[in-house]
């Protein structure tokens, strides 16, 4: 099996090497070069020709953002993945090189007692991520210049379901890698009196949701927000969930409300799409539409089989238009897929299923259901 090819591009020399280290001590890992700064790794890669870049956000002479702007024009398929600081400066500008075209993100440990567990936490976040992009990019077709530009695919349901589509009275989406490009393609498409709300699972640590947020409530015609604890959950909001807590709904009298807990871990994550999926499931039984769109790994696929289970509806996004086809091949492969859209269909999927047994009234008035201050 080839290896896959690395290039470190950061501008700490002492971050290169713990970096270098990590990945060298995975066998289908070659660490092909390292750079200080981008004008450097811009002139590397056509030497080292390297299947993955890891990009630090913030370098002299040229930053990590003027870097992926280039690299994006010259390699528009070359998996990128940033390397951040939990700082609030390093998640805004780690957002919008996620929106300009940046594949993935790492952040850099803080607070750590060793180089070594410095290592070791880099390993365990970057290792999985450099194997999941570069396996997307050797199956993706060779003309594949970005998701959009992929011929869509036809819907292909996967599970025997009824011949008439039942009610929506909530939207559940999860997703992981690829996520925040994927939500900024989807959301600004839906229209701003959907009759119902959505509420997201993406993950990402703290202050990376409320950034997620502010920059789709800017683009979408409805509310979003990173969610609250016992927030009303209503038509025409949408709810993000916050970095490292879960998302879940319960009904309190006439009212349906958010409520956030700090859980274990499921899927090695939290947020957790299972735990939102399971408790939207308990609340809105089967009506519900769950979303599954790209990611790494399997959450989602337990949750969706609660959604089926009750009668709900789940749509995935398709493999052409994923970053990372982990969660959504998850939940086909358990045979739990309705259909299967490229994401520029889902939106237009959403509001059909959302009108499905409304009255003309209803269909006209989720206006006034949206939650104030939302950009309608």
């Amino acid at each position: 099996m080839t290896r896959t090819r690395v290039l470190v591009v950061d501008d700490a020399a002492v971050v290169r090497r713990i970096v270098t280290d990590a990945l060298a001590e995975d066998p289908d890992i070659e660490v092909v070069g390292t750079a200080p700064n981008g004008k450097i790794a811009l002139a590397k890669i056509p030497q080292v020709n390297p299947d993955v870049v890891t990009l630090d956000v913030e370098m002299p002479e040229m930053d990590g953002l003027a870097t992926l702007t280039a690299l994006r024009a010259l390699y528009p398929r070359l998996p990128v993945i940033m390397f951040s600081t939990l700082t609030e400066r390093g998640a805004a500008t780690t957002m919008e090189a996620l929106l300009r075209g940046a594949n993935d993100y790492v952040t850099k440990p803080a607070n750590v007692g060793s180089v070594a567990e410095a290592q070791q936490r880099i390993k365990a976040e970057l290792v999985p991520r450099v194997h999941a992009l570069s396996g997307k990019l050797r199956t993706a077709a060779p003309t594949r210049v970005a998701p959009t530009a992929r011929p869509a695919a036809p819907s292909r349901p996967t599970g025997a379901r009824p011949a008439t589509p039942t009610r929506v009275d909530a939207v559940v989406i999860g997703v992981s890698t690829g996520g925040p490009n994927a939500l900024a393609e989807l959301l600004p498409r839906l229209p701003g009196d959907l009759p119902v709300p959505v509420l997201i699972v993406q993950h990402m640590p703290p202050m990376f949701t409320r950034l997620l947020a502010e920059r789709l409530d800017g683009t979408s015609p409805l509310r979003v927000t990173e969610a609250g604890d016992r927030q009303p959950v209503v038509a025409g909001g949408v709810h993000i969930a916050p970095g490292n807590r879960h998302l879940a709904v319960q009904r309190v009298g006439t009212e349906i409300r958010t409520l956030l807990d700090d859980g274990p871990h499921e899927n090695s994550c939290r947020p957790a799409v299972d735990v939102l999926f399971r408790a939207a499931t308990g609340v809105y039984g089967g009506r519900i539409l769950a979303v599954v769109l790209t990611g790494m790994g399997s959450d989602g696929k337990n949750g969706s089989e609660h959604v089926r289970a009750a009668g709900g509806h789940v749509i995935v996004q398709d493999e052409a238009t994923s970053v990372v086809w982990g969660m959504p091949g998850a939940v086909i492969g358990a045979g739990l897929a309705d259909e299967i859209l490229p994401i520029g269909q889902i939106a237009e999927a959403i509001r059909r299923r959302a009108l499905v047994g409304r009255s003309a009234a209803d269909r006209t008035s989720g206006a006034s259901y949206a939650l104030p201050g939302g950009n309608r």
